[in-house]
């Protein structure tokens, strides 16, 4: 069943039951010093995490909650309102609160990695739809980011890539040809990009640079995805360099912005008392 399908479910789920069910719910301790919406935003995660708990589960209602805890409505829409922030509920105005798909997270920056190794090592399976896959001349933005001459023969690999068999991202690759010469033939259906340039053509990703922004899904991309028309996206501009600081990879890649995440790490460094505060403007 679709997490529409079941977000348009009228019979009470598991959760539902488990939270109005007074042999099997926690309570809110009166005497903890802990604010009464951090008790039961914590209750509200331990079951949501209950084995048997399904994406797409409703919640109880805000006023149902007050009653089983027998708190205000402040307290239950600021717990709600943090776990919303969390990504484990998603509100829908007119419709409830439901349990959140979960979000497979990507490294943003510290370490090159791509979405295959991000799923893998966290236990999921990617599968690409490959839509196209072929040798193209470099236009005249594709042959500024990959350092080449226009009109020079790129690799053009697009794909749709599936995430535990639900639709993730759609991503458009382009390749320098004279570096890895055959690599159009290759079947990228569940094989890593990253793994086959370095295993099969020796070519070693140095460093890369990142840029990730918000959009909206116009109509092909929403079908594409799977998502409404205007569905929130998250945007992913990529160029990786190997040896010799040459570019070796540039992409374009269009998450669903109810299924993705991406991660920072971010380190504190003292800058010399001297350095100019740069701020960057959108071009």
């Amino acid at each position: 069943m679709t997490d529409a399908a079941r977000r348009r479910s009228t019979p009470p789920s598991l959760l539902a039951n488990l939270l109005s069910s007074p042999d099997m719910r926690a309570s809110i301790d009166r005497t903890s010093l802990l604010p009464f919406y951090h008790q039961l935003k914590q209750i509200l995660i331990a079951d949501i995490q209950r084995p048997g708990v399904q994406p797409g589960d409703r919640l109880p209602s805000d006023h149902e909650l007050c009653r089983i805890y027998d708190v205000s409505r402040t307290v239950v829409r600021q717990a709600l309102s943090e776990l919303e922030t969390a990504g484990l509920i998603d509100r829908i105005k007119g419709r409830g609160t439901f349990v959140a798909q979960p979000k497979t997270a990507e490294g943003l920056v510290q370490s090159l990695t791509g979405l295959y190794e991000d799923v893998a090592a966290r236990g999921g399976r990617l599968v690409s739809q490959v839509l196209r896959c072929e040798v193209v001349p470099a236009d005249d933005a594709v042959a500024a980011g990959l350092h080449i001459d226009v009109g020079a023969p790129v690799l053009f690999l697009e794909r749709i890539r599936f995430v535990d068999g639900q639709p993730w991202v759609l991503t458009a690759t382009h390749i320098p040809h004279e570096l890895a010469p055959g690599l159009e033939f290759e079947d990228f259906t569940e094989q890593s990009l990253y793994a086959l340039l370095e295993g099969k053509y020796g070519i070693e990703l140095r460093r890369g640079r990142r840029g990730v922004e918000a959009s909206a899904a116009g109509a092909a991309l929403a079908r594409q995805l799977g998502i409404p028309r205007g569905a929130p996206v998250l945007v992913l501009r990529s160029i990786s360099v190997g040896e010799a600081d040459r570019p070796v990879e540039m992409f374009v890649a269009y998450h669903r912005g109810d299924r993705s995440r991406f991660e920072v790490e971010l380190t504190r460094t003292r800058a010399p008392a001297t350095a100019p505060l740069m701020l960057v403007l959108p071009q």
